[in-house]
């Protein structure tokens, strides 16, 4: 298909989607590093006249802020960086593996039946906030609340239907006939899904395991009510920087906020291909 030519009216459009796509991210960028006495300023100050580490210092010495008349921090940042890096990496290596395991089982296997990826993924159907409270009670009587082994449990019941779905769709992709092929050389059916399939949908294991690593990243229902003094996490810790005597600590939440998409968008942008393609859910057959 010959590719048509950039108008003028598409460029607009595309521009106002920039802006539109970019201005929470410059606007948390900008308030991360105003002080305090800019943080509510009217009108807004877009771009702060003195920028300051303040924010970034307050995360891990709850007492830096103090030098702007700022108090009502009592805590390090650095006990949910911790346990948000536990329990998302942990879970998002387990939540891969099994549907890794799973989607190859759908694909390659008639035994699943018609029905049974439509079942895995009826799990996600249902809004978290009508399935917390029977977790929370689950795992009260089998004491997994306030665990790093809870809240990875519960991680993975969450993001395995996408994985699953996933990495099934480029599963998919793969002929059966190159498969084969290896087991006419000599390999078991095991060793030629490990030393053929793998390697093809390389890419969309790198997709699949960053989307589900930021499912779990960001995710906050369930970290805040499986959680309570034993572990936290990121989106948690957000939460809690409201204060009684200063109110929202817009500027440490956005530089907790900052320090968390970080590592998030670098590696979007290192795998920004395989990403595309792998949001796109196997809509598009070879």
């Amino acid at each position: 298909m010959p590719v048509r030519p950039i108008t003028w009216p598409l460029v607009v459009v595309l521009i106002f989607l920039l802006v539109v796509t970019l201005f929470p991210i410059f606007w948390i960028a900008m308030t991360a590093i105003k002080p305090p006495t800019d943080w509510n300023a009217v009108p807004a100050v877009w771009i702060p006249a003195e920028p300051t580490l303040i924010n970034f210092r307050t995360l891990f010495d709850p007492d830096a802020i103090r030098d702007y008349g700022v108090g009502g921090v009592s805590e390090s940042a650095t006990a949910a960086v911790i346990g948000s890096i536990i329990a998302s990496v942990s879970a998002t290596l387990l939540s891969v593996m099994i549907g890794l395991l799973a989607a190859i089982g759908l694909s390659r296997y008639s035994a699943s039946g018609r029905f049974t990826p439509l079942l895995i993924l009826s799990g996600r159907m249902f809004p978290p906030a009508a399935i917390a409270v029977p977790f929370v009670i689950i795992f009260s009587a089998v004491g997994l609340i306030d665990t790093y082994l809870g809240l990875i449990a519960i991680y993975v019941a969450i993001t395995l239907p996408f994985s699953t779905w996933m990495l099934k769709s480029f599963v998919d992709e793969i002929p059966r006939e190159v498969e084969e092929a290896a087991m006419v050389d000599g390999k078991s059916r095991f060793m030629a899904h490990v030393t053929v399939t793998l390697p093809l949908i390389r890419g969309g294991l790198f997709a699949t395991t960053l989307f589900i690593f930021i499912l779990n990243w960001s995710e906050f229902l369930f970290a805040l009510v499986l959680s309570y003094t034993n572990i936290e996490t990121i989106p948690v810790r957000l939460a809690k920087y409201v204060t009684a005597t200063a109110g929202t600590l817009y500027g440490v939440q956005a530089a907790l906020a900052f320090l968390a998409m970080s590592p998030l968008v670098i590696a979007g942008f290192l795998i920004q291909k395989h990403l595309a393609r792998g949001m796109t859910f196997g809509a598009v057959k070879r």
